[in-house]
């Protein structure tokens, strides 16, 4: 079970991280000033040359042009390129062109708003042109996809998970409690967090202590196990 957390913007934090046995390490590459904890692309670039293998760095970007995505593939170069933005913002078309001039070494994500049944055929239409989806919460008044701190039904999900041709990911609300029961519903190929793994009260601040408890609750998930 891959685990990825979001959003680190403190090299030393992400290092813990990594050390508490997080996989994949994610941040905001690019001022948008639309989420908490974006970097300029210098410095995302920076934060990604230090994640010791076999930890992957997650580059999420809230852009809607191809071009300057693509700029910032080159720059800070991520293992995992996330487009986090509007599902019709980055459509089909556009994650194509992406697919089509991004560097082969890194791979695709986009990020899927679960909102109900049309949200099934949507994420498999999307796995034709990502190498991974990331299955996410969308509210009213939050920009993009996710970063809400709110589930979602976890039962398309799940069906999601049956019909994607590629590796899924679970994010959504997701902490050290709900995530055993977020694994036994869905069985993604891996889990998100992000709020949850904040200091409390503090979005631009990791809490290691509540990473740590969010890893060792995935990690002793019952394996083979159904609710």
């Amino acid at each position: 079970m891959i685990i990825q957390i979001y959003a680190f913007t403190q090299i030393e934090v992400m290092l813990q991280a990594v050390a508490a046995g997080v996989d994949q390490i994610g941040f905001v590459a690019g001022k948008y000033d639309l989420v908490h904890g974006e970097l300029d692309f210098r410095s995302a670039s920076t934060l990604a040359r230090e994640i010791p293998r076999p930890a992957k760095s997650v580059a999420l970007t809230m852009s809607t042009d191809v071009n300057e995505i693509l700029r910032m593939a080159d720059v800070v170069h991520p293992d995992i390129l996330h487009i986090s933005t509007e599902m019709d913002a980055v459509g089909i078309d556009q994650m194509a062109e992406i697919r089509a001039r991004l560097d082969p070494t890194i791979q695709l994500m986009k990020a899927i708003a679960v909102v109900d049944q049309n949200s099934i055929d949507t994420a498999v239409h999307f796995a034709s042109v990502s190498d991974i989806l990331l299955l996410d919460t969308k509210m009213k008044g939050f920009p993009g996809v996710g970063a809400t701190g709110k589930t979602h039904d976890w039962n398309l999900s799940r069906e999601i998970v049956a019909r994607s041709p590629v590796p899924v990911i679970l994010a959504g609300g997701l902490n050290a409690q709900n995530v055993r029961s977020a694994i036994l519903s869905v069985n993604p190929w891996g889990v998100d967090s992000n709020t949850s793994t904040n200091i409390p009260g503090n979005p631009l601040a990791k809490d290691i202590v509540r990473i740590q408890e969010f890893v060792k609750a995935v990690r002793t998930a019952g394996k083979g196990e159904t609710l």
